[in-house]
C-alpha cells in the first residue's frame, strides 16, 4: 500500500487494508465496526497529524486484534512520549479488545503513531487495528468532599460506540500516561474501563472492572495528615456480563487493609466497602485488587472480575462508631 494509501493516514512498512470476513488459514478475520481494518507488518506503522491544545492531555482508544498464537503488542507515540501496549492477553470472546493510552499535549500540533515493534518469521502475523479515537482529558481534583480525584471514575478514555467489551488500561501505565485522571495501573495485567450501556454500573455512567486477580490493580496517592483519621469506601459490584460466583475486593489504605466479598449471579448488583484508616505519613496510597481469578460462565475463557466505582477518602474525628453511607 502506498505511504498515503489511506485518507488522512501515513503508512511506513508494510500495511494491509483487511476486509471483514478475509479468511487466513482457519481463521475469519471479522472487523467490529465498519468493513474494513488494517494490519500492520513487522515494524510498520500509520500516524496521523492532529491539532490540540498545549498543555491538555489526550487519550487515545482503539481496537486490535492478534492473528497469530505468538504475542503481540502494539507502541503508540505522541508528543516523544511512548508506551508499550501488551497483546498476550485475550480478554473478549470476540477476538478483539479496545486499548487506551494517554499523552500530555507539548506543542499545538502533533503526530499519533500506532505502531507494531514485533519481529515475526511469519509476514502474515501482525496486529489488526480498528476504530481509532482521541479525546481530550480534564483533570479532575480533590475537594472538600472526597480525597480521591475522579472516584467516580466518570472521567476516562473514549469508549468506542459500536463495541461492548469496554476499553482496556493497559499495566504499568501512570501519571501523565494514564486515560484514567488520578488513577495508576501498576500491575501486570491490565483493568477494563466499562460504561453502563453494555454493563451494570453501580453509579453513574462508567466503572472499572478488575479483571485478572491480583495481577490487576488500580491505586491513587493521596494528601493526608499525620495521625488524623480517615474512611475509605467503595462500591464493589458485577458487571452483568455473566461474572458469576465468589468475588472478592481487597482494598488498602497505607498498612490498612479490607476485604469485602461479593457474591454474584452475574446480572449486575453492588453492595459499599469501608476501610477506616489512620495517617501515618503526609501522602497514602490507596489500592485495589481483585482476591480471585474468575471466568465468564457462558464462555469458560474470558476473564471477569469485580466492578469498582464510588471511591471516597473523607476525613473524620474519630473513628470509633463512626458510619459511613447508607
Amino acid at each position: 500500500m502506498s505511504p498515503m494509501g489511506i485518507p488522512s493516514w501515513q503508512i511506513s512498512g508494510f500495511v494491509e487494508y483487511i476486509p471483514s470476513g478475509k479468511k487466513q488459514g482457519d481463521m475469519l478475520l471479522v472487523v467490529p465496526e465498519g468493513s474494513y481494518a488494517v494490519r500492520l507488518g513487522n515494524e510498520a506503522s500509520i500516524k496521523q497529524r492532529l491539532s490540540v491544545t498545549r498543555g491538555m492531555r489526550y487519550s487515545i482508544s482503539f481496537s486490535a486484534a492478534r492473528t497469530c498464537a505468538q504475542s503481540e503488542q502494539i507502541n503508540v507515540t505522541a508528543s516523544r512520549q511512548s508506551g508499550f501496549l501488551p497483546m498476550q492477553t485475550l480478554y473478549s470472546s470476540s477476538g478483539w479488545d479496545s486499548y487506551a493510552w494517554a499523552w500530555l499535549a507539548t506543542a499545538d500540533e502533533e503526530e499519533v503513531v500506532i505502531h507494531n515493534p514485533g519481529v515475526s518469521d511469519d509476514p502474515a502475523c501482525g496486529p489488526l487495528i480498528d476504530s481509532v479515537a482521541i479525546k481530550a482529558l480534564n483533570s479532575p481534583r480533590r475537594t472538600n468532599k472526597n480525597l480521591i480525584k475522579n472516584g467516580d471514575f466518570e472521567e476516562g478514555p473514549f469508549i468506542l460506540p459500536n463495541t461492548s467489551w469496554g476499553v482496556l488500561i493497559p499495566p504499568h501505565v501512570e501519571d501523565d500516561h494514564s486515560p484514567l485522571p488520578g488513577w495508576m495501573v501498576d500491575s501486570l495485567k491490565a483493568v477494563r474501563y466499562i460504561d453502563s450501556s453494555h454493563f451494570s454500573v453501580p453509579q453513574g455512567q462508567y466503572a472499572i472492572e478488575l479483571l485478572a486477580g491480583r495481577e490487576s490493580s488500580i491505586s491513587q496517592v493521596i494528601r493526608t495528615v499525620p495521625n488524623r483519621s480517615y474512611v475509605l469506601s467503595f462500591s464493589v459490584g458485577d458487571a452483568s456480563n455473566a461474572c458469576k460466583g465468589s468475588l472478592m475486593i481487597e482494598a488498602y489504605a497505607g498498612k490498612e487493609s479490607t476485604k469485602v466479598a461479593y457474591e454474584s449471579n452475574g446480572t449486575g448488583g453492588a453492595k459499599k466497602g469501608l476501610l477506616p484508616f489512620r495517617a501515618t505519613a503526609d501522602h497514602t496510597r490507596i489500592m485495589f485488587y481483585s482476591s480471585y481469578y474468575n471466568m465468564r460462565s457462558d464462555d469458560l475463557s474470558s476473564l471477569c472480575g469485580p466492578v469498582l466505582d464510588n471511591v471516597l477518602v473523607v476525613s473524620v474525628r474519630s473513628l470509633s462508631g463512626r458510619r459511613v453511607g447508607g
